[in-house]
């Protein structure tokens, strides 16, 4: 995956009343850490950071009064209303360097006709190279049949990822549409409730 690069600034304002201030500018505020450094807070550019981090696990260059950092974004604060981003922790990584993140799961194809899919785990954890990682996995459910369940080890992740979820973890399920029958069963109890009711009086 290719870096992307985000001009930041040093920021020398802190408290709520600062960043109103930083976020009217269409700016976020951010702190970068790691490797036994000293927490260094910024201020990024709002519409190319949330461009940026639209994609998973995107690996950033923050430049720093000239000084390129690669970063990943390990929290993403968002207004609950806006969606906009109020602010970035960012984990200062290395070249060569294996870190910790969630990769999304995706479902392809479809289990055999009559059945559907459960999706018991839609992230898996994983240790990856900081500047190579992955996004997202793909799971196959083409064809399986009713009671099969696939488990995190049944996974094929992206070469150099390591899983740290427990391998025996079910992530897929394929069962039967349960729905009609419970309706049903449903139906039959209250259809019985005014006989009991009359009998009982």
């Amino acid at each position: 995956m290719a870096e992307i690069k985000l001009a930041a600034e040093p920021r020398t304002e802190f408290g709520k009343g600062a960043a109103r201030r930083i976020r009217r500018d269409n700016k976020i505020p951010a702190v970068l850490y790691g490797h036994g450094g000293d927490p260094v807070h910024v201020t990024l550019p709002g519409h190319e950071s949330m461009l940026a981090l639209r994609q998973t696990n995107v690996l950033l260059n923050i430049d720093v009064d000239g000084k390129g950092q690669l970063a990943v974004a390990k929290d993403v604060q968002r207004d609950p209303v806006k969606n906009t981003i109020e602010h970035i922790d960012l984990q200062v990584v290395r070249a060569g360097e294996k870190i910790t993140v969630d990769i999304a799961v995706n479902i392809v194809g479809e289990s055999a006709p009559g059945t559907i899919h459960l999706v018991e785990e839609q992230t898996l954890s994983v240790e990856a190279e900081a500047t190579h990682l992955p996004e997202s996995v793909d799971v196959s459910i083409e064809g399986l049949e009713s009671g099969s369940q696939i488990h995190a080890e049944d996974v094929a992740l992206p070469t150099g990822s390591t899983l740290l979820t427990d391998p025996k973890a079910v992530v897929v399920l394929v069962t039967e549409p349960r729905g009609e029958a419970g309706d049903d069963d449903e139906s039959a109890a209250s259809a019985e409730s005014p006989a009991e009711a009359s009998s009982e009086g």
